[in-house]
């Protein structure tokens, strides 16, 4: 039952963010908003989520899994039904943003429950692919079922949240009850992480449309350097720190982070990139769009499922490195073909990039949870998918930015992925270095 309602939760997480891709388009013709309006769209959701998770690595570690998960599941509720009725851009953008603190209580408490159930790490490597699967069928049905919904009325992609969230509700009661482990929060931090990934995407965002010497633009991001300074500052020196700095004493930990950070650059950044190919560049429909990305989502349920077995023969290393080297293939195919304006190109490359994902991430979720006892499993966990939201906030920013300029859409696409495919490999290279047990 654990891990059911926790792969359940990332699906809903997951899907939150791609089925609204596909439906940008029709929301700004009814909506009306400029480009970097719609990317609020998917950053309000995205930096609430990373703003909070260290918050909610805590709280589920403070109050336990059990209970932090079905806090988040209610907030996610209200936040869905709030989308579906928004009667403007900045009152959908508001409840986006509502949805992403939900979203960011549910993720870490998910990972905590699937520690409680499988403390075997033969187990739990499994578990966890079983567990990303949520994320891969959010990835198959995400798209489509935004294109299809869309179609009708967009609306609809954040109402068929609601039977989900009641069937979570159900599951829940059925969950053994989670420890919990009594902890001050850490104020200061979590003002200061706030301050930090707020400044750091309203400045991309805004530059990119706006420009960089914006008075506002550059306000803001001396604002996100100065508040990550001071974040270190008082995790360093905290007597209670949301992000305790020994957490990266583990090389393991590190290279994880890294990894989980250049993932969502790849893969949410191209499906933000390539549903506007698609739609705006290719003039398809938002089910045609959805339709391309359909193999991908195929390959990368298939990836999750094999990814525990590959690590237990093999250790992380190996399938981290391959997965992450298919993925840089697969953006490398983009980049050549993206002048062809083929929707094939776009369905060869998400099925490189989605396969090659999904065969990396849960051995490296696996490295994380490994890296630490039990009892810091939810804040690990935190920590992990903080960076990667913080990697697919960014993305969407810089590549948003890039794709501003209508008339130059193949070239920014191009840029994009080459940008996406350097850190990828990076990734790769320090992940050769993962100890194998």
């Amino acid at each position: 039952m654990a891990l059911l309602l926790g792969s359940l939760g990332f699906f809903l997480i997951t899907l939150d963010i791609l089925i609204v891709n596909v439906a940008l388009t029709t929301i700004g013709r009814e909506l009306g908003g400029s480009t970097s309006g719609l990317q609020w769209v998917i950053d309000a959701y995205t930096l609430l989520f990373a703003s909070l998770l260290l918050f909610a690595g805590n709280l589920s570690d403070r109050i336990g899994a059990k209970r932090a998960i079905g806090w988040g599941i209610a907030g996610f509720l209200i936040a869905s039904v709030a989308c579906a009725l928004a009667p403007t851009l900045g009152a959908l953008i508001a409840a986006r943003a509502l949805q992403g603190a939900a979203a960011a209580v549910m993720l870490p408490a998910s990972m905590a429950l699937i520690r409680e159930a499988f403390p075997d790490a033969r187990e739990r490597a499994h578990a966890l692919g079983i567990w990303a699967v949520g994320g891969a069928v959010a990835g198959a049905v995400g798209p489509l079922l935004g294109g299809a919904l869309t179609t009708i009325d967009w609306r609809l992609v954040f109402a068929i949240n609601l039977p989900v969230c009641a069937v979570m509700l159900s599951l829940l009661v059925k969950v053994a009850p989670s420890p919990r482990r009594p902890r001050r929060f850490d104020p200061a931090g979590q003002l200061l992480a706030l301050l930090t990934l707020a400044g750091l995407v309203f400045g991309l965002i805004e530059g990119g449309a706006n420009g960089f010497t914006t008075w506002y633009v550059v306000t803001a991001l001396v604002i996100a350097a100065a508040s990550l300074v001071g974040f270190v500052a008082v995790q360093a020196r905290g007597r209670h720190p949301m992000m305790p700095l020994d957490l990266f004493r583990s090389s393991g930990m590190r290279i994880a982070l890294g990894v989980g950070f250049t993932f969502m650059v790849g893969n949410f950044g191209s499906v933000f990139v390539l549903s506007l190919y698609l739609q705006q560049h290719l003039g398809l429909s938002p089910l045609l769009a959805g339709l391309v990305f359909l193999p991908s989502a195929a390959f990368s349920i298939v990836g999750n499922i094999v990814s525990g077995t590959l690590a237990n023969r093999f250790g992380a290393r190996v399938p981290v490195v391959a997965g992450l080297t298919t993925m840089v293939l697969g953006l490398v195919v983009m980049i050549v073909l993206a002048p062809l304006d083929s929707w094939i190109a776009v369905a060869v490359c998400t099925i490189l990039t989605g396969g090659g994902g999904s065969v990396a991430m849960p051995p490296a979720t696996s490295v994380v949870l490994a890296s630490v006892p039990a009892e810091r499993s939810g804040t690990a966990s935190a920590v992990f998918n903080t960076f990667r939201q913080v990697g697919g906030a960014v993305a969407i920013a810089v590549f948003g930015a890039l794709l501003a300029d209508r008339a130059q859409f193949v070239v920014g696409t191009q840029v994009s992925f080459v940008v996406a495919g350097a850190v990828i490999l990076m990734a790769a290279v320090a992940a050769t270095r993962i100890r194998t047990a």
